[in-house]
């Protein structure tokens, strides 16, 4: 068992290839959907992957479905119908995008010279990780409700829920788990250094079952709290802990519905495009997880021509298309100056670019191992030995360039075949603040639109990507509604004439949110203080239960 969770329970009997999941650092395998999901993290350090990515051969068929009847499509490929019966799935389904606001869940509307945004903040928290933690947290609830089935007080499984947030996933995560349940949240943001509407979003929200702990320090230090309490023997032996950030395989499968569901859009909309057409894809990339969805969807057969990585300034990815080499570069003192305090600028990991769009300032992409355990299968199967050698080439693999970015910073060049097997399938683009500002004003000077600067990043590299690939559309992701980031917007629009920030882009929503009572614990930037003080609320939860 790990974290309470009962391993290795994915039979060939039950279980196609694409339902089994094994671990990127090789180690671990023979996982079914709902350990993994459960898990978050597997015990080796790896990322859970499918064992092999389903072929779509019917997809052209799901042409006219709703979202969610293409979701079940998509879902049911990864997921065993002995683990989650079809109607149950569906209800599932259903229960996550009853939550959007937007009749279609993600909209697709077209801007110009065949580009087209894919709007994915129509959930409840206004951001794009709506889209899979919904989802994540209904496949939470199923889940324990089913272990608990006849099962009372102290036996009943209680899943605590740990996450480290600089803002959208902390709230996304809350909307997706409050008031489930056997289930208690904690969700970890550093003081005063998140936007102030996301920290609104996230301490408005007064469910017994959520807990905000604001830690007097950065986002490092929220994030090592978490590491360290998933890795303390103390802890893990009386609760069982869960993970909901992009390390968790449900989030990347949600999402790759969406990209499904846009080609389709774009069918029905541009009379010129027709199924079996290929397009690109330009998505705003931080962790690389929005991005990895669609390189699934590739995958499993949906016509894409590239995906193209669209960085900030933050551009260790673009770096690693250009060179080979994945390596983080810090910067500090003034070099590592920018963005806006109002817009959560702050609430960043130590070393890393302050930007304009700060949900993409990262050092290193925390779902990018999983790309590399496919690129080091794709090279290790050219040897010509069985797949079981290939899979565990691949995760040796992996292992050893990741052990080479925790002691070295960084590992590369990789192998020549590598890097091209990558350049076949994506293209990457860099968009500094001047550029993102810039793009902003001019959409809005031409169009009328209003772009946050995350989905900005995106339009810019996907009209450098136009003049590479005129003839082939474009989708470009949309991850967050710009009222989240108003600094950035105000900035770029508040010379233009007639704009008030208050009609053009406030949801009405956001009025008010400052108004509501607010629950939030400030609590020392201590591990071990944070660990008692989880272990002690869920205890008296736990036993408010039993009365």
């Amino acid at each position: 068992m790990s974290n309470g969770v009962e391993t290795n329970g994915a039979s060939g009997n039950t279980h196609t290839s694409s339902q089994r999941y094994l671990s990127t650092r090789g180690e671990d395998s023979g996982f079914s959907f709902e350990e993994v999901v459960l898990k978050g993290l597997a015990s080796d350090g790896g990322l859970y992957i499918p064992e092999e990515i389903p072929s779509a051969s019917e997809w052209q068929s799901w042409k006219d479905l709703s979202y969610q009847d293409l979701a079940y499509k998509v879902l049911s490929l990864y997921i065993s119908p002995s683990e989650i019966p079809p109607q149950d799935l569906k209800d599932i389904i259903n229960r996550s995008y009853s939550t959007f606001r937007a009749e279609d869940i993600t909209p697709l509307v077209s801007l110009k010279d065949d580009i087209h945004l894919l709007e994915l903040f129509h959930g409840p928290t206004f951001a794009f990780k709506d889209c899979a933690l919904q989802f994540l947290g209904n496949l939470f609830e199923y889940f324990l409700v089913r272990k608990n089935a006849g099962k009372t007080g102290r036996d009943r499984y209680h899943l605590t829920v740990v996450g480290a947030t600089s803002g959208d996933t902390g709230s996304a995560a809350i909307y997706g788990l409050r008031g489930k349940q056997d289930v208690s949240v904690f969700m970890l943001h550093p003081k005063g250094r998140v936007s102030p509407i996301q920290e609104l979003q996230m301490t408005t929200v007064l469910d017994r079952n959520v807990h905000n702990l604001a830690v007097t320090g950065n986002f490092d230090n929220c994030q090592d709290i978490v590491k360290a309490l998933f890795a303390d023997p103390d802890i893990n032996s009386t609760l069982k802990l869960g993970a909901v950030n992009s390390i968790n395989w449900a989030r990347i499968l949600a999402q790759i519905v969406y990209y499904f569901h846009s080609y389709f859009s774009l069918v029905r909309q541009k009379q010129s495009f027709n199924i079996g057409d290929k397009l690109r894809y330009v998505v705003p990339t931080g962790n690389f997880g929005d991005i990895l969805a669609g390189y699934f969807a590739y995958r499993m057969g949906l016509p894409v021509d590239k995906l193209v990585i669209a960085t900030n300034e933050n551009d260790i990815l673009d770096r690693f298309w250009k060179t080979g080499k994945y390596e983080k570069k810090p910067v500090s003192g003034p070099e590592a100056e920018g963005g806006l305090v109002a817009d959560g600028v702050k609430a960043h990991e130590d070393g890393v670019k302050e930007t304009l769009s700060p949900a993409m300032d990262i050092l290193v992409s925390s779902n990018f191992e999983r790309l590399l355990w496919f690129l080091a299968y794709g090279f290790a199967a050219t040897a010509g030995m069985d797949d079981e050698w290939n899979k565990k080439q691949a995760g040796q693999e992996v292992g050893a360039w990741l052990k080479d970015l925790k002691t070295n910073g960084g590992f590369g060049p990789v192998h020549k075949e590598i890097l091209e097997s990558a350049h076949s399938v994506f293209d990457s683009e860099r968009v500094t603040d001047q550029e993102t500002l810039t793009t902003i004003q001019a959409f809005y000077s031409e169009l009328g639109y209003v772009l946050d600067p995350h989905s900005a990043v995106g339009v810019e590299a996907s009209l450098r990507s136009r003049k590479r690939a005129s003839n082939v559309p474009h989708i470009s992701l949309s991850t967050a509604h710009p009222a989240k980031f108003a600094g950035a917007v105000t900035l770029a629009l508040k010379n233009e004439p007639g704009f008030k920030f208050e009609e053009k882009v406030l949801p009405p929503e956001f009025i008010g949110l400052d108004q509501k009572e607010k629950r939030v614990r400030e609590v020392a930037n201590d591990w071990s203080k944070v660990r008692d003080l989880v272990k002690d609320i869920v205890e008296k939860e736990l036993a408010s239960q039993e009365n």
